[in-house]
């Protein structure tokens, strides 16, 4: 068991004050965007052995089946599959995508073969993985997820009181969903700088209505202030808003449009760096191969609540395997709780402080504090906090073990 030291990403979209004062540090002015723990080669965790620092990715290379187990070697190769990360936002993130398995090995083929460096501003497959990735809420927390019902966008395009979108109304309302979203979502990424100026304009105004209508309208209104004349503000309309209180989480599947608007949490993913871009930013969007990659269905419950595990987790369900994220709450006089140990591990500490025991030390963590857990290593956590636990999909791991 290592006691790890994470790298804070400082992005312009992140919050000066909320992961300095989760990690108990004086606030510098500088966006605090992420805290990443785990071994991703732009930015991996560094681990102490013999009274030197190593880089977690140098050291699971080194040794893949010590360190993550022979089942996730068998099934990933001999990398850590998923990425911890700890995400404070205080402005929107771009409007994005992830590709399947299967785009992105294709995507990743293709681009090689062009001879386009993994560098390039305008490369878009990073590598040949999938990005499947949930967010867990902290505090009160704010994005965008998924497509709305087409005729629930078609209201709010219709309030923003411009004759040429009428079209785009008339679609969302009388063609079918598939079809209706993947036009009109290609018509609004598609839209000259008058026009985007317009729906600002029409936003600002729109957000001043009172009522329901009014209130959903205003926070694409702020959107669009933080990124005036981009085409993501007018396609961003067609995403659903979601509220989460702490504890609730997301969950985003390959195609599933998303972005952060506001909000610190706790974000678990496949490591991979293979992201489409549809607007709110000002990178790279390709949109021929954006519009194979979106999935153009609608979404109606986002939202994610823990249910019960093994010995008082609260585990987060996922359709995928790359990872298992699970939140256990320890309150004063709570025994210690055994965690199992047949694949690599990370714990991060959110609230109150926590103690990781294992058979050779322990290693007390308070907030924003991490461990990574090798494999066969079992560690029992005690204390008067909250601990997030993420893991490979275990039934997955479990199935390949009996074979």
């Amino acid at each position: 068991m290592d006691r790890l030291v994470n790298t804070v990403r400082t992005y312009p979209w992140g919050s000066t004050t909320a992961l300095p004062e989760l990690m108990g540090i004086t606030p510098d002015g500088s966006p605090h965007a992420e805290l990443w723990m785990g071994a991703h080669p732009a930015a991996p965790s560094r681990v102490e052995r013999e009274g030197r620092l190593h880089g977690l990715d140098r050291v699971i290379e080194a040794d893949p089946r010590a360190e993550l187990g022979d089942a996730l070697v068998r099934r990933f190769g001999p990398r850590l599959p998923f990425l911890v990360k700890l995400l404070a936002a205080d402005s929107p993130l771009s409007l994005q995508v992830h590709p399947d398995l299967d785009r992105a090995a294709a995507g990743y083929t293709r681009e090689n073969a062009r001879g386009i460096p993994l560098d390039a501003p305008h490369r878009t497959y990073r590598d040949a993985q999938h990005k499947p990735e949930m967010i867990v809420a902290l505090t009160a927390f704010e994005g965008l997820c998924g497509f709305r019902p087409p005729g629930e966008s078609a209201d709010l395009l219709d309030a923003l009181g411009l004759d040429w979108l009428a079209a785009c109304v008339m679609t969302l309302r009388s063609v079918p969903e598939e079809p209706a979203l993947r036009e009109v979502f290609s018509t609004l990424l598609s839209l000259p700088p008058d026009r985007l100026a317009e729906v600002d304009g029409a936003l600002a105004r729109a957000a001043r209505r009172s009522g329901p209508l009014g209130d959903t309208l205003a926070v694409y209104a702020a959107i669009s202030r933080a990124h005036p004349v981009d085409p993501g503000v007018p396609a961003a309309l067609l995403i659903r808003h979601v509220r989460l209180s702490p504890g609730e989480a997301l969950f985003l599947g390959a195609g599933v449009p998303h972005a952060y608007v506001r909000g610190l949490g706790v974000e678990v993913m496949a490591a991979s760096d293979n992201v489409l871009r549809c607007g709110l930013t000002s990178k790279h969007v390709d949109v021929p191969e954006l519009l194979r990659v979106v999935r153009f269905t609608s979404l109606t419950a986002p939202v994610i609540r823990p249910v019960p595990g093994m010995g008082g987790e609260e585990v987060y369900p996922a359709p995928v395997d790359d990872f298992r994220l699970s939140r256990l709450v320890l309150g004063a006089g709570d025994s210690a709780r055994a965690l199992p140990g047949s694949t690599a591990q990370i714990l991060v500490c959110t609230a109150g402080t926590i103690r990781v025991a294992g058979p050779r030390h322990a290693v007390v963590l308070a907030g924003g504090a991490s461990v990574f857990v090798p494999a066969g290593e079992r560690v029992a956590v005690s204390g008067e906090g909250t601990v997030f636990r993420a893991t490979a999909g275990e039934q997955r791991a479990r199935q390949l073990n009996s074979h």
